[in-house]
């Protein structure tokens, strides 16, 4: 029988049009850094210590826990010290492909929906969901390489099926969010939302805290030890993933830079490029085609 596991990479963006599986089992992985990549995410915890770091919140996680995180959403896990076997499964899905699995009536992207009251990018699913989706992952994981009869259909089904039976879990009257391995900071959490929504003005460390009524010190040293990063990076990356979805949808690159935020064209660039290893023109003739 094929071996399933690969070998971690760093990469953070697609090499196929759909879809992408990996089965990770690490001993010693080195420390994730902070990131953000422009697909759909979904992380089946198999085995292993692992306090996973979204937007701010920690997500402290148990065998067969499942994780959703959405294409801006700035994540990291923060693997113990020494621990052994860090396993778990990650399929990446890209936004597109939603169209070709759901339909009019079913959006199986519903599930990643962060304005939903209830959101929460932890699934702590019941034993019954937990091993349903697990199935279908391993059953995609066999399948990635086959090319026997039905393949180019099989792989759809078994996405297809992953991601009813975590829209049905989130929608069931049942359905709890599980507060308990949450850890959270309200003070963070409401400096994370004014950052979002004053992107584009000019938003600063001094601003910043004084409209909190907090020293420049409190607010740096808060918002580092829960969101992982500090305030500049935060706001510099999420700038940025700004930029990557309107080159996407098609805005002039240069009306990008002020509708992201940039004081002006020159910085942008030269941001975009540190970060993504490419200029936004690459960018969007590998983005549009």
């Amino acid at each position: 029988m094929k071996s399933l596991r690969r070998d971690y990479q760093t990469r953070q963006f697609m090499l196929r049009n759909e879809y992408e599986i990996f089965y990770y089992k690490d001993d010693h992985l080195k420390e994730v850094e902070l990131h953000h990549h422009d697909f759909f995410e979904v992380y089946f915890f198999i085995a292993g210590k692992v306090t996973y770091v979204i937007e701010g919140r920690s997500y402290v996680l148990r065998a067969g826990d499942i994780l959703l995180i959405s294409p801006d959403e700035l994540h990291q896990p923060i693997i113990e010290e020494n621990e052994n076997n860090y396993e778990r499964i990650v399929l990446w899905i890209n936004p597109q492909f939603f169209k070709v699995l759901g339909s009019d009536m079913t959006d199986l992207s519903a599930c990643f929906d962060i304005t939903r009251e209830t959101h929460s990018n932890l699934l702590r699913a019941v034993s019954d969901t937990s091993r349903k989706v697990k199935y279908d992952m391993f059953r995609l994981l066999n399948e990635a390489d086959c090319s026997g009869f039905g393949n180019d259909v099989f792989y759809k089904t078994c996405i297809q099926q992953i991601l009813i039976e975590l829209n049905r879990f989130l929608m069931s009257p049942s359905y709890e969010i599980d507060n308990e391995s949450i850890v959270t900071n309200d003070f963070i959490q409401s400096v994370i939302v004014y950052i979002y929504e004053n992107l584009v003005s000019d938003l600063t460390l001094d601003g910043i805290a004084g409209h909190f009524y907090v020293s420049k010190f409190h607010l740096s040293r808060e918002f580092k030890r829960h969101v992982g990063t500090t305030v500049y990076r935060y706001i510099l990356q999420k700038r940025l993933i700004m930029a990557k979805q309107l080159i996407i949808q098609g805005i002039p690159i240069t009306d990008v830079y002020f509708k992201s935020g940039f004081g002006d064209y020159s910085n942008f660039f030269r941001a975009f490029k540190m970060e993504y290893g490419i200029t936004p023109k690459d960018f969007y003739n590998l983005t549009i085609r």
